[in-house]
């Protein structure tokens, strides 16, 4: 992980905490080209990526933590400009989930983000 006051985790933090706040206030706002208000817009296609790489587990019954940290973190992989290497983005999600989440937020979180590597992601990274 990188350091704590690297600008790009404290970003991070910050894209995450609005995403969890946006669970409890769904008529949260935010303003236009933030990465937060990126993600909303892509959703539900994040979400039925999440779907589908856990299929164990439906969307409305992931923690808020968790759900939060998987839409930034797919964001990421599959949107984001310029990319980052993928072991990051992964590293920096899974911890935060240990920072934030359960006990089991990190292998969860992981587990989901290293389907969507493999499953989605195969091709452009040349795996």
């Amino acid at each position: 992980m990188r350091k704590k006051s690297d600008p790009r985790h404290q970003r991070r933090m910050q894209t995450f905490k609005r995403l969890f706040a946006k669970n409890f206030r769904p008529d949260l706002k935010f303003a236009n080209g933030t990465t937060a208000a990126k993600i909303v817009k892509k959703q539900p296609v994040i979400d039925e990526l999440v779907k589908k790489n856990a299929p164990a587990w439906p969307v409305n019954q992931i923690s808020k933590v968790d759900l939060a940290i998987l839409r930034l973190a797919i964001w990421e992989l599959m949107y984001k400009k310029p990319k980052e290497p993928y072991k990051v983005v992964i590293d920096e999600a899974i911890e935060i989930a240990k920072e934030y989440g359960s006990d089991s937020s990190g292998s969860f979180v992981n587990g989901v983000l290293g389907a969507i590597v493999k499953n989605n992601l195969s091709e452009t990274l040349g795996k």
